[in-house]
């Protein structure tokens, strides 16, 4: 299993990359001492198991979870034995650490992981995209909250993206594929291989482009059959 440390403490990094590398279960990955770092990372990676502290600055491990879409496994580490009862509550915690943490209890979570199957979906698993009012993106270190309905369009630019909303433009560390994933598709719809649009957000189409605000976006061949489906014709 590939995994990735979150622990804004170096040393508690360093004991459970240690006892990562002696067993033949778990490979470390990469590792990270805050969880925004590693949001950045998920966004372009996927990982069987995240070993994450709870407490850290800023931005808690329960925080970070609450950000994924679809969690992979997860083993709590942490100081405090008070937040028990609060971690099993998120169906992909598969194990609750407390420091320091022993070679033969870190085992028995091994033993966990490799006989862990999620019996029940979350409640933010089981939340349709459909359903979903807003995302929360990474910029500059921090995580901001977009509203869904205000996104004009999502333009694909090298290894960014850039989200196009009423308020402002946000430039992201991230796919154009990972984003249109976690978007409604009964609201958007990819027209060209480098945009997404908000269809509600059309002004005008001619020819092979599409207006939204004041912007002119292309459509491609490929795609435009399928937004002609989509729009609302007289």
């Amino acid at each position: 299993m590939d995994c990735i440390i979150i622990d804004d403490d170096a040393t508690a990094r360093l004991i459970i990359r240690q006892l990562c590398n002696n067993s033949n279960q778990v490979t470390v990955i990469e590792e990270f001492e805050s969880a925004i770092n590693a949001i950045k990372y998920l966004n372009s990676n996927d990982i069987d198991v995240i070993f994450l502290d709870i407490h850290m600055p800023s931005f808690s491990g329960f925080d970070f979870i609450q950000t994924l879409k679809s969690p992979p496994k997860i083993v709590l580490t942490t100081s405090d034995k008070n937040f028990a009862l609060e971690a099993f509550e998120y169906e992909c915690v598969v194990d609750y650490l407390v420091k320091p943490i022993t070679k033969e209890r870190f085992e028995k979570s091994l033993h966990k992981l490799s006989n862990f199957e999620t019996v029940k979906v979350s409640a933010k698993e089981t939340t349709s995209k459909d359903e979903n009012s807003f995302i929360y993106v990474s910029v500059d270190r921090r995580l901001v909250k977009i509203n869904i309905p205000d996104i004009y369009y999502i333009e694909a630019k090298g290894d960014y993206i850039s989200i196009k909303t009423a308020q402002k433009n946000y430039i992201v560390h991230s796919t154009l594929k990972k984003i249109e994933d976690k978007l409604p598709s009964s609201l958007f719809i990819r027209i060209h291989r480098s945009f997404v649009i908000n269809i509600s957000e059309i002004v005008d189409i001619e020819d092979n482009s599409v207006v939204i605000q004041k912007s002119v976006i292309p459509i491609s061949r490929s795609n435009k059959g399928e937004l002609m489906k989509r729009l609302n014709l007289l």
